[in-house]
């Protein structure tokens, strides 16, 4: 098999070393199959393990936010806002799940994560539905039309930090979109259109559009959660008046080291190296990340440490993810295109992108 690296603008395309562009590589047919045929047993979503880990997680976020409200040593209070940060991101990450799994498995599991942890935390799970998946598509990966997908490593050095920052305000967008634009958009339909395209998906493409459900039961299933996401943002707009303004402020620092983080692990789940062309599978597994050590469980759980290997069993439960990527790795061997999408951590990461950023994007 092939190991593929990354090119290096600074050098010849004839250097040791240098490989064509991303959306060049072609498909490791090896790779694909041994993915498939490896973990057949392992694909179906345990119900016993998604419930707990969310549930506790969920119970864990709360009773720690709660606390780090009400206690008065501040130690202790921040203390509390930790875990509550530590708790909610794992919880909140589960929409990631929900987009991945199949309709008939887990009966009941989206609508109570919904009302326990989307809609309170003013993140439902219609956005991320059918928009996640945009991003998994072959012929849309890495392309303008994904939303979520910026090619960061060949923007501007200063897009990094800024594409970092922008996260601490989200927040503050979640109250007006469902506080603001969603009561304004029932008597206003332009402001209604406008919030559905540009204000309803997690997308980092700020020229990503998105459409309207396809079906009525689409429209069923997302217009429920727009009315209780609404219902709730109106509701916490109100309790400044009656609960004085530490419980809001609180919460929303909470929120915003939940965004915040959470976008520095996008950041560093791609290398963002294509150059709008469609790649194949491959090509995307590539430009993706994988992080097998145990400790990036802590800043990329509910599986996302394995991203690359999602990227290539996409419909994989995340607790699965660890054992796939030991039985592909071990069959494949340390010379393979399996192994060119592994990293030691996140700061590795951070500096390989920046430094992409101060040769290709100036």
């Amino acid at each position: 098999m092939t190991a593929y690296q990354t090119l290096d603008p600074a050098s010849g395309a004839d250097a040791p070393g240098a490989v064509v562009p991303k959306s060049q590589i072609p498909d490791d047919k090896d790779m694909l199959r041994a993915a498939a045929e490896l973990t057949r047993d392992i694909s179906k979503a345990r119900p016993d393990i998604y419930w707990p880990d969310m549930l506790i997680s969920t119970a864990v976020g709360y009773a720690a936010l709660a606390g780090a409200i009400l206690f008065e040593p501040i130690w202790l209070a921040v203390l509390s806002g930790f875990v509550s940060f530590v708790a909610l991101y794992r919880a909140l990450l589960f929409i990631h799940e929900i987009t991945h799994l199949h309709r008939d498995a887990l009966p009941g599991f989206r609508t109570a994560w919904n009302l326990l942890v989307g809609i309170p935390l003013l993140t439902p799970s219609l956005m991320y539905e059918q928009v996640h998946t945009i991003h998994h598509s072959r012929m849309r990966y890495g392309t303008p039309d994904d939303p979520e997908y910026l090619p960061l490593a060949l923007m501007k050095p200063w897009s990094l930090p800024l594409f970092l920052l922008v996260a601490i305000l989200a927040p503050v967008a979640l109250l007006l979109r469902w506080g603001v634009l969603a009561p304004l958009g029932l008597l206003i339909p332009p402001v209604r259109k406008w919030a559905w395209e540009r204000a309803s998906s997690l997308s980092i493409n700020p020229d990503f559009r998105r459409r309207e459900p396809e079906t009525e039961e689409q429209r069923r299933w997302f217009r429920w959660q727009q009315v209780g996401a609404s219902i709730w943002a109106m509701f916490v707009l109100t309790t400044p008046f009656w609960l004085g303004w530490k419980p809001l402020l609180v919460a929303m620092a909470v929120t915003s080291a939940v965004a915040f983080f959470n976008q520095l692990r996008t950041m560093v789940a791609h290398l963002w190296e294509n150059d709008g062309e469609r790649m194949t599978v491959t090509a995307q597994y590539l430009d993706s990340v994988n992080v097998p050590h145990w400790i990036a469980g802590f800043w990329a759980p509910v599986g996302l440490r394995y991203h690359a290997t999602h990227h290539l069993l996409p419909s994989l439960p995340y607790h699965s993810l660890h054992e796939a990527h030991r039985r592909i790795s071990a069959k494949l061997g340390a010379d393979s295109t399996f192994e060119g999408a592994n990293y030691s951590g996140m700061v590795p990461l951070v500096m390989k992108i920046a430094r992409s950023t101060m040769i290709r994007g100036n």
